[in-house]
């Protein structure tokens, strides 16, 4: 799981946690920011197999300063784990982004620098950069874009009326409902809408009569708040700055970065000014977070 380094000449203590994907995917690379690191600093490597591995590697940390060397999802699994562990605040995590370009928009927009080289330099020369996390009511995270985006189109064939028995049955049922509670609106008015209640720091921007197809909420990347969009059936787009959004109603999925969650029937996500900090290119840089375009 671990291999020892030989030490560089800098003092300072790094664990070098490098994802099996990037291994797999671009084993130069990963020589490569082995070689830089190493070259810098006194340089553990771990080379974990499973998430298990990975996540022991990380919690036995010590004093060493955590590098992970792969995708988002690397870095995701990395920040969940320090966040559940109540330990993000107290240190500072490096990236070097290795993998398929597709798997690193979330690094990227971030501001870690393309390539393996310049990444590593960073991680021994950069500037912390404080961000902000988006955190949920189940104790998920996300590090800079949440999206509840248009359902899928129902199959074909779907809304296709039964016959025979089955269709009696229909009937007796719809009758019963209509005669307990009001029939709701039709889906089939907007196709590809949510009907969800949507609040902003406790304003309501959206509620259940009034069909969603999109909405995203953005951390701007410091001074704890988030950009929120809802996109409604007609076009017209509703935004707001919050610190917390609560969205409720039918079953819906998110997407948390590039990872997706639920089906849930609420869920609130709030933003931690400064809860983490990330290694990023020296001051002049320092604002590439917040400018990010997600």
């Amino acid at each position: 799981m671990s291999a020892a380094e030989p030490p560089g000449d800098g003092d300072d203590q790094l664990l070098v946690v490098i994802d099996p994907v990037a291994r797999r995917s671009d084993g130069e690379s990963v020589r490569i920011a082995k070689d830089v690191l190493s070259a810098g600093a006194h340089a553990k490597i771990c080379l974990p197999d499973t998430p298990e591995e990975f996540a022991r590697a990380l919690s036995r940390r010590g004093a060493r300063r955590p590098v992970v060397v792969g995708d988002d999802h690397a870095l995701l699994r990395a920040v969940a784990q320090l966040h559940r562990e109540r330990e993000l605040a107290a240190g500072v995590l490096s990236l070097i982004p290795v993998g398929a370009a597709h798997a690193l928009e979330v690094a990227h927009a971030l501001g870690v620098p393309r390539g393996a080289v310049a990444a590593a330099r960073t991680a021994l020369d950069g500037a912390v950069r404080r961000l902000d996390l988006l955190v949920d009511d189940s104790d998920g995270v996300v590090l800079g874009r949440l999206r509840i985006p248009a359902p899928p189109p129902p199959p074909p064939g779907s809304g296709t009326p039964h016959a025979g028995v089955t269709a009696v049955w229909d009937t007796c049922r719809s009758l019963v409902t209509s005669l307990v509670r009001p029939a709701p609106v039709a889906a089939t008015t907007n196709p590809g809408t949510h009907r969800l209640r949507i609040e902003a720091d406790g304003v309501l921007l959206s509620d259940l009569d009034t069909p969603v197809r999109d909405l995203s909420v953005t951390s701007q990347g410091g001074g704890g708040l988030a950009d929120v969009v809802v996109r409604t059936g007609s076009g017209e787009d509703v935004t707001a700055e919050a610190k917390a959004v609560t969205v409720s109603g039918a079953d819906f999925r998110y997407r948390a970065d590039i990872q997706t969650g639920g089906p849930v029937r609420t869920r609130t996500w709030t933003v931690r000014a400064g809860a983490w900090g990330l290694m990023l290119p020296g001051p002049a840089s320092a604002g590439a977070a917040a400018g990010a375009r997600w």
